[in-house]
């Protein structure tokens, strides 16, 4: 979803979006399904391709209580994240110019991109992920200290949508 202008990036992304929607569940339920695997592999390295453009709130915010709590998993706080970003970043002129949300659904043979956020929440049910924050032991008392570092991580200035504070407050509270 970043801002940053790569029209190639934009289709590896995508494509790999397509693979790693498709084959997510099979390769997590039954790890001995190779081709799920291969095909989920193949969605990690293209997902790394496009990283290039940036990676924003979903990031900032993970790198930041990760930073906290090492305990907790990148990826797993990524996950609890994406539903709030995505609709703080539906908002965003570039998302609506491009048509970002609509054609990453179409990746994921969803209706319309505002399906995205139930979509992954109900993926990651799914794949037995946490509800939320609280479920991993993340309380409101620990917002501030998020916040801050997720206002200085690298990946904030590159989010599709300028998150404030107030902003990644209602993300956090959204996704406890």
């Amino acid at each position: 979803m970043a801002s940053a202008f790569n029209p190639p990036a934009d289709g590896i992304g995508l494509d790999g979006l397509t693979r790693g929607w498709a084959h997510i569940e099979r390769a997590m339920l039954n790890g001995s399904d190779a081709e799920a695997r291969r095909q989920l592999m193949s969605a990690s390295m293209q997902g790394a391709m496009a990283f290039q453009k940036g990676l924003g709130c979903v990031h900032s915010l993970s790198h930041s209580l990760g930073g906290i709590n090492p305990r907790l998993h990148h990826g797993t706080l990524n996950a609890m994240f994406l539903p709030a970003v995505v609709r703080f970043n539906a908002e965003a002129e570039s998302v609506q110019r491009e048509d970002r949300l609509n054609r990453m659904a179409h990746a994921m043979g969803l209706s319309s991109g505002s399906d995205i956020p139930d979509a992954i929440r109900d993926m990651n049910a799914r794949l037995n992920l946490p509800s939320g924050l609280a479920a991993m032991g993340v309380e409101r008392a620990q917002f501030d200290a998020i916040i801050s570092g997720a206002l200085k991580d690298h990946c904030h200035a590159t989010n599709p949508r300028l998150a404030s504070a107030q902003d990644y407050e209602h993300i956090l509270s959204t996704s406890l």
